[in-house]
């Protein structure tokens, strides 16, 4: 762990509140918090008995976490590294890189010049829930319908994927074809069908009647939904609720719709991907997208097509570059708190420079990993820039991971991916993002099947496959050897302190066999035959947290504090402070924050108040996911799970200089398991007037989740929201905190009873 322990949240203490309770019956959402602890409801979890100690059988719950990962802060440096953009976060003022590799191939589109060139926008709008409960889909036709394109551009937009679409002139029960002239919205196809927006027949069908009713020598795609990133892909259908259509189904979209486009945007979170970029290359000459979740007022379309109109021979570059633009200012002035970023990726120049330089660093990773240095790669992976980090979907900047690896392959990818970029602007909130994500294992190894066969199936070469294999092979190995203490319940029941295998290595590579022969389904990573099981058992055994060491000693004051050797403190990536409420029927799960300190000697010192997050002086439950240092300047971002207005939602709390008390800067929808592998645009703001009731995970005595429940009282939103800490009432609190490892388990220390 390094040694320079970043910011701890500082706490605004303030008298009042109702104390923590839980209101009414059990709500039967699922799990609000990230996490069902027991293992009851959770399609993730898989329940294991151990022999215990006491002459009793201890009932051990192994949430195992290559199919699982957990909210929380952070330690060590998982995103907390000083920013190094070198340009590549670019304000308005800087020029777009207009160079291009030696050897890239010529571009598909031919810009005739003189402003006398013809340009089809093509915007697939899926709609869905963006659209019928916050009007976002609407407010960008809006967008367009106030831009003066002129007769050169043709803007068709194609619907549907929506329950209610909030323009009265839009169909909600089929699909349909519209234009945007003369600043109205112009029916063209009445009546499309009720097709999924996410069957890749629907978009290239759009493309098709694009290219034979408005033929032009300039044609740009817009893909405007939820985005998912390399393995989910684009678009959830509200309607015809299934898949999203992943980069093999865009593949066949595009193929079939046998249209070469100048660009390819995605008005759609995490779509700036390496994969992505991979596959594109055979279809357009650019790629327009963000690495993180879009805020939700999306891309702001007036501007950029009033440009586009008075000069239709722009250099595309130029279109990307004005679209990022007007996208990150709104964002800034709209949007504050929320993370912002696209970049336009030149494709040619990709597809030239960086497949090699890919194969070469993901070679020498694999190499790093088989030569007992997954401690290394583990530790790059976690200081790495990640996007969406509270829906575990494994996205990191691939430039910052590169670099983060050291070696002379990475910074040689590293060179290759900042060429390809040819412009990348970012919020202030957001640091080490280049452009250009891609998907490695960390916070759940369970989508590394999926994304190798998207890999084989969109023709990436073997060696990147083969070196997330690797990892997320020792990376489960080191999970399932220690299944003790992964979970607070043992703490809560004082049932902290016994290590399941002790580093043994006979009892590992039992503990793993068990596992395959008992995980019910096949595993194909964990079949990687370039690492042994008996040779990951032997590392795992040789690098081993040992959970004996969390328990507290106090000084003569009565101050608690823990002592870890140097070894193991090295084997830890972050912990968070976890809080247990008693009330009387069962234990209310407060979350995760990053409270805590550190006395002369290194020695943890943990927070002992019996004070919580609370908004209005209502207690809530929060979930700390990321905090940001760049110098003296600092972003700590979490969410508090509610009901906005009878929607599941998590509320997005920032803290930084400006706001160290914090504030709300917004939210974003909460989909029970499985509803949908995309993510979605935040909101853009929570309007006063609206209603939050707070919501929290509850525990019975025996250990096992019960239900979600209102937790404190509701809120309705004023211009003043408030957060502050207040004192949780008077019910036992039990205190603990959460040690991630390298192999990204989890164990709790025991309980600190207050």
């Amino acid at each position: 762990m390094d040694k320079n322990r970043p910011r701890s949240r500082e706490k605004n203490v303030t008298s009042g509140g109702n104390g923590v309770h839980k209101r009414g019956s059990g709500l039967g959402t699922g799990n609000v918090g990230g996490q069902d602890y027991s293992g009851k409801n959770s399609g993730s979890g898989v329940k294991r008995a151990a022999a215990g100690g006491g002459g009793g059988a201890l009932i051990l719950v192994l949430l195992l976490m290559f199919l699982k990962g957990g909210a929380g802060g952070l330690l060590g440096g998982n995103n907390n590294q000083p920013a190094d953009t070198s340009g590549y976060s670019a304000s308005s003022e800087t020029k777009a890189d207009t160079s291009v590799a030696k050897g890239s191939r010529e571009k598909y589109t031919k810009i005739i010049g003189n402003k006398k060139d013809k340009i089809t926008i093509m915007v697939y709008m899926c709609g869905t829930d963006l659209e019928s409960k916050y009007k976002m889909a609407s407010s960008d036709i809006e967008e367009m319908k106030s831009a003066s394109p002129g007769k050169n551009v043709d803007i068709i937009i194609y619907t549907g994927g929506c329950s209610q679409w909030q323009s009265n002139n839009i169909s909600s029960s089929v699909n349909q074809i519209y234009q945007i002239k003369d600043g109205k919205l112009v029916n063209l196809v009445s009546d499309d069908g009720a097709k999924s927006m996410t069957d890749p027949q629907t978009l290239s069908g759009f493309i098709k009647y694009c290219n034979t009713n408005f033929p032009a020598n300039r044609n740009e795609l817009i893909l405007w939904d939820h985005g998912g990133g390399s393995v989910s892909g684009y678009g959830y259908d509200e309607k015809n609720k299934g898949n999203s259509m992943n980069l093999g189904g865009i593949n066949k979209a595009l193929k079939d719709g046998g249209v070469k486009f100048d660009f390819i945007g995605f008005d759609a979170c995490l779509m700036a991907t390496a994969e992505n970029a991979f596959m594109l290359d055979q279809y357009a000459d650019y790629l327009i997208a963000s690495e993180e979740t879009e805020p939700g007022i999306g891309w702001y379309y007036t501007d950029w097509l009033n440009k586009l109109g008075k000069n239709t021979s722009m250099s595309t570059i130029d279109i990307g570059k004005n679209i990022i633009d007007d996208f990150v200012t709104r964002c800034n002035q709209k949007c504050k708190g929320q993370k912002t970023t696209l970049s336009i990726i030149d494709l040619a120049e990709f597809s030239n420079t960086v497949p090699e330089r890919l194969n070469d660093f993901a070679e020498s990773v694999s190499n790093k990993i088989v030569n007992n240095e997954y401690e290394q790669i583990s530790n790059a992976r976690y200081n790495t820039r990640e996007f969406a980090q509270s829906s575990k979907i494994d996205q990191i900047d691939l430039v910052n991971f590169a670099e983060n690896v050291g070696t002379s392959e990475g910074k040689e990818l590293s060179n290759a991916l900042k060429g390809a970029v040819k412009y990348n602007r970012t919020s202030s909130s957001i640091t080490n993002a280049y452009g250009v994500s891609i998907y490695f294992p960390y916070q759940r190894t369970s989508y590394v099947d999926s994304a190798c066969s998207v890999y084989n199936n969109i023709g990436m070469d073997s060696e990147y496959s083969n070196c997330i294999r690797q990892f997320a092979k020792l990376e489960t190995s080191g999970q399932v050897a220690n299944s003790e203490n992964n979970s607070p319940l043992s703490s809560l029941f004082g049932l902290v302190g016994n290590t399941v295998s002790s580093g043994n290595i006979d009892i590992i590579g039992g503990l793993i066999n068990t596992f395959l022969s008992s995980s019910g389904k096949s595993i194909d990573y964990m079949n990687d035959t370039s690492i042994s099981q008996e040779s990951a058992n032997e590392y795992v055994s040789q690098n081993f947290f040992d959970t004996s060491n969390l328990v507290w000693e106090q000084k003569d004051d009565g101050t608690y504090f823990m002592s870890l050797p140097e070894s193991q403190w090295e084997l830890v990536h972050k912990i968070d402070l976890n809080m247990f409420y008693d009330d009387g029927s069962g234990y209310i799960d407060l979350g995760l924050d990053n409270i805590y300190d550190f006395d002369s000697d290194g020695n943890l010192i943990p927070d002992t108040e019996r004070n919580w997050l609370a908004i209005n002086n209502q207690p809530v439950a929060y979930y700390h996911t990321d905090t940001i240092e760049n110098g003296d300047d600092y972003t700590i971002t979490g969410y508090v799970p509610a009901m906005l207005n009878g929607d599941r939602v998590k509320l997005i709390i920032v803290f930084d200089n400006e706001n160290p008390n914090g504030y709300i800067a917004g939210a974003s929808t909460d989909y029970a398991d499985g509803e949908t592998d995309t993510v979605p645009k935040s909101m853009t703001e929570i309007n006063v007037g609206d209603k939050l009731d707070f919501l929290c995970d509850f525990y019975s005595y025996d250990g096992e989740y019960q239900d979600s429940y209102y937790l404190s009282e509701p809120v309705t939103v004023s211009e003043n929201m408030t957060i502050s800490n207040v004192d949780v009432g008077d019910g036992e609190v039990k205190l603990m905190y959460r040690f991630t490892d390298i192999y990204n388990q989890e164990y709790w220390s025991e309980a600190i009873i207050k």
